[in-house]
């Protein structure tokens, strides 16, 4: 057997045991890149250990540090009500306007992460507070910085058209930008229809009282030792306020407290720090997870009782699946697997068959890896048989490629799909994972095959 086949099947082992128990696939991937690099790949530690992804690790620490800082100072919760009088009480509005936000930022140049870094937080804030899934509203920010993504002046468009043009290949770069626009678009627009977004349409703000009662008690469990500091401790305490009748007396308070645990004066500058992080990131482009750390310890040191407990709310479990997969990834990448099973694509007899098969390839690598990595090395590898005269439209074949690699990275394994899952607020963390993996399984199956039909067979 070879080390790219025992790689693959080492892969889908890690899969069955952390679904089958409640182990985190994280430390099974280190593991896996440990045992699988250094025995079958005869790699070295050292190697195995440079394919740690710290800048990815950066920016999830960074970013869940920072926005636990504006959660618990109430800058949150303040731009939530801002946006709530923004839309005047349109509560079926705001999934929308974030789906747009995200697009434009993409689509002016934005890395996508960065843009869904900014994002999602309040996105999700604004969902916990006024009862919106927060799965519907975490997705919508997602597709809507892929529906951007392609414009031919993104980071994703640049790539793409780069490769193409370096190859020969005919280019149509608005083709590319409006397949990825309009498939993301239309799958928001499902979203919306099937989790809950018409029971939204007639709702306003005013009405998520009662929703916001039930946020609040979850809420109250974001002090104190937190969620990922010492869980059982918070639940016990938790439990015992209400045992004690002190429960309801912290639930009408919620929003007065949550109000009034910062200053208007520090959340204005809280709000000020996130528009610093964002003219950074996005105009200067450093990086995100560094400028968020340095804005956050700079928010720390205005009012350091206040925000104690922030490094607490950071989440841990979230970030060693994350960087655990993304490691083994790299190990795969090393030792030639995925180079492996895209040349054997590439080389098949059927055109079609090959185009269906490097899409699902594209899909599947970049849920648990950089989608920029995967454009790069896929497209030159179908570059061959798309010179070759098969019948293949190369634009359409692009265009399917863009869209079936960059599709799912609403996969908790992909950076977007990570920030999603560590800044949502008020969930089952594990529930959550596991609906949100649901979903980008599902994504990853259907996508590909939808725009292979719609771009090639039909094009």
């Amino acid at each position: 057997m070879t080390p790219q086949l025992i790689s693959i099947y080492a892969l889908c082992a890690m899969f069955v045991v952390a679904t089958i128990w409640p182990v985190n696939m994280g430390v099974l991937a280190f593991v896996g890149a440990f045992l699988v690099g250094t025995l079958a790949a005869g790699m070295t530690t050292k190697d195995i250990i440079a394919g740690f992804p710290g800048g990815l690790f950066l920016t999830l620490v960074g970013i869940t540090y920072l926005f636990a800082i504006a959660q618990t100072n109430g800058t949150i919760d303040w731009l939530v009500r801002l946006a709530v009088r923004a839309v005047r009480g349109r509560i079926a509005a705001i999934p929308w306007i974030m789906f747009g936000i995200t697009a434009a930022l993409t689509a002016l140049g934005a890395v996508s992460p960065a843009a869904v870094a900014i994002v999602a937080p309040i996105a999700l804030g604004f969902a916990a507070r006024h009862g919106i899934s927060p799965l519907l509203m975490g997705l919508f920010v997602i597709h809507g910085a892929q529906a951007g993504g392609f414009s031919p002046i993104s980071i994703y468009g640049g790539i793409t058209n780069a490769i193409v043009t370096k190859a020969g290949l005919p280019l149509d770069a608005l083709f590319t930008f409006f397949a990825s626009l309009g498939v993301n678009f239309a799958v928001a627009l499902l979203l919306f229809i099937f989790m809950g977004g018409r029971k939204l349409l007639a709702a306003k703000a005013g009405a998520a009282g009662a929703g916001s009662i039930s946020v609040a008690k979850v809420s109250v469990a974001q002090r104190g030792p937190q969620i990922f500091g010492d869980a059982e401790a918070e639940a016990f305490t938790e439990e015992r306020r209400f045992e004690d009748g002190r429960g309801d007396a912290l639930i009408d308070g919620q929003a007065a407290d949550t109000a009034t645990s910062g200053s208007r004066a520090y959340q204005v500058i809280t709000l000020v720090g996130l528009l610093v992080l964002a003219v950074l990131v996005l105009a200067y482009k450093l990086d995100i997870g560094f400028v968020a750390i340095t804005i956050g310890l700079v928010l720390s040191l205005i009012a350091p009782n206040l925000q104690k407990s922030a490094i607490g709310q950071v989440s841990w479990p979230e970030i060693m699946l994350i960087t655990g997969v993304s490691t083994y990834v790299v190990v795969l990448e090393k030792m030639g697997t995925i180079s492996f099973v895209g040349h054997s694509v590439a080389g098949m007899n059927s055109p079609l068959l090959a185009a269906l098969l490097l899409c699902f390839i594209g899909a599947v690598v970049s849920a648990f890896a950089s989608s920029t990595a995967v454009l790069g090395s896929l497209i030159p590898l179908a570059v061959p048989f798309l010179q070759a005269g098969t019948g293949i439209n190369p634009v359409g074949f692009i265009g399917a490629m863009a869209v079936s690699s960059t599709i799912v990275d609403v996969s908790p394994f992909s950076t977007n799909g990570a920030i999603v899952l560590a800044t949502a607020r008020n969930v089952d963390r594990e529930a959550f994972f596991r609906r949100l993996m649901g979903y980008g399984a599902a994504i990853t199956v259907l996508a590909p095959i939808v725009v292979w039909l719609l771009f090639i067979v039909i094009r």
